[in-house]
């Protein structure tokens, strides 16, 4: 891609260029920001943690997630786990930002009618998850965990790609465009939830000063010539007032993200939707993602809690369920009922057999679900269950996906798999990009 204007953005690398032998340091970002990479990021940076959580060092994890640094004066001396969930992924949800206002103004939310099935499909994946959870607590009596009710619902769609990129070969590239149109809808839906439901209390001037820092961001970032020194520290001022207010310091960095232009500005050859993504991914990607899941994944089974004890608590088997069974029946079941009650049809190539594989990759929770699971259980007996069952839900989910994924790809394909009474024309397939 050619150059833009925005060259004073160097700093972070917000311009892209086009050469024909990218430096070590590009090659690097590249790297990092493959689907499958991403993946493997987050289940390396998982699994060291529950090592060394279960490990006769258990103690230095506890102690290392428990270090406070941060200015006291500004009330934030936070200790290192709450920096990686409330600092590191503000910067994940920037990207987040970034992504859905680009999917709505240019996108594949641009156009409802085209957007309809993922849509609902997205929407069904959340609400079974949710009402199978909701179930299955109140039948067990243990009313005390409804407050995780949304922990199932989430969708990590790093870990999904990844895993869709490796096993999906053969298979029509439509579904990764489904499978990242869902995921969108679920990100835009999370955070609402994170919004609407595990905010306690409000300060209206910190929100409101936060808005006010949020709002000349968008000046700047509109501007013919966006300075880094002054975005930078723009954001991290509404950040720290979004942080101070009470509301959940990751939605500043969705607000941020949905200022970005997602249309091409001051004769550009490219929208700033995607420099700013191609800019800012790699974090994201290489360090926020791993490093919050270094410390939110790391379970201690350790002590007097036995492993015995804490799988037979219901939030165990009600996010598992919710992941792995709640989210097929929601996925399947909507897109189903969608396609025969309405006009709506699934894209071309795509078809209902097709979805099985996809609601099993919706149901890698992870991330999201494992930032809910602290939000839903601050300090409570149901942290360490909830956590032991996103790990073991998203590990389910992953490799049912997988067999499903090469089990699909083995069958035969119709001329029209959506049957729109129309051949497919849109059969390109799955390329192994990594």
């Amino acid at each position: 891609m050619s150059a833009t204007p925005l060259t004073n953005l160097n700093v972070w690398n917000f311009v892209t260029t086009s050469a024909k032998k990218l430096s070590p340091r590009k090659r690097v970002r590249r790297w990092v920001t493959m689907e499958t990479t991403s993946g493997i990021l987050l289940m390396v940076a998982a699994a060291i943690a529950l090592i060394w959580a279960n490990s006769p060092w258990r103690d230095g994890y506890a102690a290392l997630a428990e270090t406070t640094v941060g200015p006291e004066s500004l009330h934030l001396n936070l200790s290192l786990a709450t920096w990686a969930a409330d600092g590191l992924l503000a910067i994940f949800f920037f990207v987040v930002g970034v992504e859905l206002k680009q999917e709505l103004v240019a996108g594949s939310l641009r156009k409802p009618r085209e957007a309809a099935v993922p849509v609902f499909a997205a929407i069904g994946g959340m609400l079974f998850p949710a009402l199978l959870f909701t179930l299955i607590i109140l039948v067990s009596g243990d009313s005390t965990a409804l407050g995780g009710w949304a922990i199932p619902t989430a969708t990590d769609i790093a870990f999904a790609l990844a895993v869709l990129a490796i096993f999906g070969r053969g298979l029509p590239r439509a579904l990764r465009t489904f499978l990242l149109t869902m995921a969108v809808v679920d990100d835009l839906l999370a955070i609402i939830i994170i919004a609407l439901f595990y905010t306690e209390s409000i300060d209206l001037l910190s929100l409101l000063f936060s808005l006010v820092a949020i709002v000349l961001f968008g000046l700047v970032v509109r501007s013919r010539k966006p300075r880094w020194w002054l975005l930078v520290p723009l954001a991290l001022v509404a950040w720290a007032f979004m942080h101070d207010s009470g509301v959940h310091a990751t939605i500043a960095g969705v607000v941020l993200g949905f200022t970005v232009p997602a249309k091409l500005v001051h004769g550009e050859k490219e929208t700033r939707t995607h420099v700013f993504d191609d800019a800012v991914r790699p974090t994201s990607s290489g360090i926020a993602l791993p490093v919050f899941a270094f410390f939110a994944a790391g379970v201690s089974l350790g002590g007097e809690e036995r492993v015995s004890d804490v799988l037979v608590q219901p939030v165990v088997a009600a996010i598992i369920v919710g992941l792995v069974l709640g989210k097929i029946i929601g996925v399947l079941g909507t897109t189903a009922l969608v396609t025969k009650v309405t006009k709506f049809r699934l894209a071309d190539s795509i078809g209902l057999r097709d979805l099985l594989p996809i609601g099993f990759l919706t149901g890698i929770g992870f991330t999201v679900s494992l930032l809910i699971s602290e939000l839903s259980f601050p300090d409570s007996e149901h942290t360490t269950g909830a956590k032991l069952a996103i790990l073991i839900g998203t590990a389910l989910a992953a490799i049912l996906a997988a067999i499903s994924l090469r089990w699909d790809s083995r069958l035969a394909r119709k001329r029209d798999m959506n049957e729109d009474g129309i051949p497919d024309k849109n059969t390109s397939l799955i390329e192994d990009e990594d």
